[in-house]
């Protein structure tokens, strides 16, 4: 057999527990979110928000499609139902009209960071094993 054929089992036990591990937590995380009155995709919309990466806890429509590796449209319908649903709201650009900032409104501050908050230990439990994966 050549080497391209198959893995040793060390390293297939290792990716499978890596697997299981991420499943456990995205799982985990689905569930923190609906008892906390999101849909998963709004939970992520929400971090992706305020987890902004210049620190801003805002950004564009633009900017989310390319974080969450979705088209635009389907961004801006997620934006616009969060929205409506008094979680996010809009402001126009200072700088350029064409764009608007997103941020999250007082309640949509509230449920991410129960949500957040609610699947602690299985974040923590993933990055010890991204770790020791890494060394």
């Amino acid at each position: 057999m050549s080497n391209d054929a198959s893995i040793d089992t060390a390293t297939a036990i290792q990716v499978a527990a890596f697997r299981a591990a991420l499943r456990t937590f995205l799982r985990r995380s689905e569930l923190v979110a609906r008892e906390n009155g999101l849909t998963p995709q709004r939970h992520l919309l929400l971090l992706m928000i305020k987890g902004a990466p210049d620190g801003s806890e805002q950004t564009s429509v633009t900017e989310l499609a390319e974080r969450l590796q979705l088209a635009q449209t389907t961004v801006t319908d997620l934006v616009r139902r969060a929205e409506q649903a008094g979680l996010v709201e809009r402001e126009r650009s200072n700088l350029d009209a064409r764009v608007a900032h997103i941020r999250l409104t007082e309640e949509g501050e509230r449920r991410l960071a129960r949500s957040v908050r609610g699947h602690a230990a299985e974040r923590d439990e993933l990055l010890k094993m991204i770790r020791r994966l890494g060394s």
